[in-house]
C-alpha cells in the first residue's frame, strides 16, 4: 500500500470509528437520562453505581466494536491473514500497548498507526464523557462539593 493509500484508508477507518464512538456516546447520554428519570431523587448510591455501570458497558461495547473494525481492516488489506492474530494485533495497537510480537511490514505501518490514533481519541472522548456524565449526575443529585444538602 502506498503512503497516500495508507493515509487515505487510515483516515477513513479512523473517521468511521470516531463517528461510531460519538454516536454511541450520544445514545449513552440518552440512556442515562432515561434511567435517571426512573429513579427518585436524590439518587441512592446503588442507583448512581448502576448508571455508571451501564455507561461503562456501553462504552466498552463501543471500543470492542472499533477493535473489530480495525481487525477486519487488517484482514481485508491482507496485512494479517488470520482473525485471531488480527484481533490481537488490533487490540494491542488500539490500546497503544504495542507489544511488538506482531509487526506489519513497512508498506502498512502508517495504516496500522491510525488504529493507535483511533484508540487514543476514543479513550479520550470516552473518559471526558464519563467525567462529564458522572459530574452531572452527582451535581443534579445535590452531592456536588459546592452545594449544601
Amino acid at each position: 500500500m502506498t503512503l497516500w493509500n495508507q493515509l487515505l484508508w487510515g483516515s477513513i477507518y479512523l473517521s468511521a470509528c470516531l463517528i461510531l464512538e460519538i454516536s454511541i456516546l450520544v445514545w449513552c447520554a440518552t440512556v442515562l437520562s432515561r434511567l435517571s428519570q426512573r429513579f427518585v431523587k436524590p439518587h441512592r448510591p446503588w442507583q448512581l453505581g448502576l448508571m455508571l455501570l451501564v455507561a461503562i458497558f456501553i462504552i466498552l461495547g463501543s471500543h470492542t466494536t472499533q477493535v473489530w473494525i480495525w481487525s477486519a481492516a487488517f484482514v481485508l488489506v491482507g496485512a494479517i491473514s488470520d482473525w485471531n492474530t488480527s484481533v490481537y494485533f488490533s487490540l494491542v495497537t488500539y490500546t497503544t500497548l504495542g507489544y511488538g510480537d506482531v509487526v506489519l511490514g513497512p508498506a502498512l505501518r502508517i495504516f496500522a498507526a491510525f488504529a493507535a490514533v483511533t484508540g487514543l481519541f476514543g479513550f479520550g472522548i470516552s473518559t471526558a464523557f464519563l467525567v462529564g456524565a458522572m459530574g452531572r449526575l452527582f451535581s443534579f443529585n445535590g452531592q456536588h462539593s459546592g452545594e449544601e444538602t
